[in-house]
């Protein structure tokens, strides 16, 4: 039996899947360069480019097969958004509704959905508890929940809403003691991004910057669990600003924020905040304000932030930083979505491994 990865964007939500001991059978997205190099890091499951509102569950089962465990997903946050515009009539807050709709219609023995704290709000509960509809009389349901990935030892903080279903005929429900039970003491920046300083650069391939580490001595525990056999990674690329903006981000303290472009200087001994998406060009290319590195004048490289959000120096992004950017921060941190299904694996009789603090 295996799993379906609704909205896989670049495969966050799929990662922790894995790692908690699940197959991943197939993935479905509409953004065709958000998935872009999630064949590349997920071979083993069939990705298709597809409207989740107009698919139907034979659909799935048609690319997935017919014996699912579970289906999971993050649907596009933005119209629930406490930093955006909330607007009722984003066409995106729908897509909440098809997601437990494809459930109610399949089946599975169980059910992840992760999407922003603002879907808790009192302006959005309505559309949660309609789409909510689709499931309440065939599963043991708990949420909404608000968690965070620093809380299951992830380097940032990142508050998401999570909702978790398990089919009534299991008999088994998972509680929020079971999910606290997996807790354990958020890294820090410096566990994460140490030992990637005096990184050598290795060459291009695939249009991707490839990047050896080059730091002596053992990496911190958080680290560790994410480098590569190799010692190599991609999305390593520094930006090259100007002169006078350089001096600008030399004068933020750790902790404080550059007054013009309100960049969060990032300190040795804390989390990084929540990292942002910015937009697609269908919405106007926004950027995302990132963070400054905790010693240098510069902005976060493409492969810090992934070892701050929990993805592995194997993973892959886009070539371009922007896409890069965008496809890290839509993402479930692999951390936390790890621990989600390492519960669901742990009572539902699966073999799963326990987080190690």
């Amino acid at each position: 039996m295996a799993l379906v990865d609704l909205f896989c964007g670049s495969g966050g939500f799929s990662l922790g899947a894995h790692r908690a001991g699940f197959e991943v059978s197939a993935a479905f997205d509409i953004d065709s360069i958000l998935t872009s190099s999630f064949q590349k890091n997920f071979p083993g499951t069939r990705l298709a480019l597809a409207d989740v509102s107009t698919l139907t569950g034979e659909q799935v089962k048609a690319i997935a097969g017919n014996d699912i465990e579970g289906i999971f997903g993050g649907p596009p946050c933005q119209g629930f958004s406490e930093i955006g515009r909330k607007d009722v009539n984003d066409p995106r807050r729908k897509l909440l509704g098809h997601f437990f709709r494809l459930v109610a219609e399949l089946q599975p023995r169980f059910f992840v959905m992760e999407n922003v704290r603002g879907l808790a709000h009192s302006d959005a509960r309505e559309v949660l508890e309609a789409a909510l509809n689709f499931v309440t009389n065939d599963y043991q349901i708990l949420g909404p929940l608000i968690l965070d990935a620093a809380d299951f030892g992830a380097a940032t903080r990142r508050q998401r809403l999570f909702v978790i279903g398990v089919r009534n005929d299991l008999k088994t429900a998972i509680t929020l003691a079971d999910i606290e039970a997996w807790m354990r003491p958020a890294a820090t920046v410096e566990a994460a991004l140490s030992d990637l300083s005096g990184a050598i650069y290795v060459g291009d391939t695939d249009g991707l910057d490839t990047w050896r580490i080059a730091k002596k001595g053992p990496p911190h525990a958080y680290a560790r669990t994410l480098r590569s056999l190799t010692g190599q990674f991609t999305s390593h690329r520094i930006v090259q600003h100007k002169a006078e903006i350089s001096a600008r981000f030399a004068k933020v303290p750790p902790g404080g924020t550059d007054a013009i472009g309100r960049h969060p200087r990032l300190s040795w001994h804390g989390q990084c905040p929540t990292l942002r998406a910015g937009t697609g060009s269908d919405r106007g290319s926004y950027q995302a304000v990132r963070p400054l590195h905790p010693e240098e004048p510069r902005v976060i490289t493409v492969r810090e932030a992934a070892r701050l959000q929990g993805f592995p120096d194997d993973h892959e992004f886009h070539p371009t930083t922007w896409h890069s950017f965008r496809m890290i921060g839509n993402s479930v941190s692999p951390v936390i979505a790890e621990a989600i299904f390492g519960v669901i694996a742990a009572k539902l009789g699966r073999l799963g491994r326990k987080l190690v603090a």
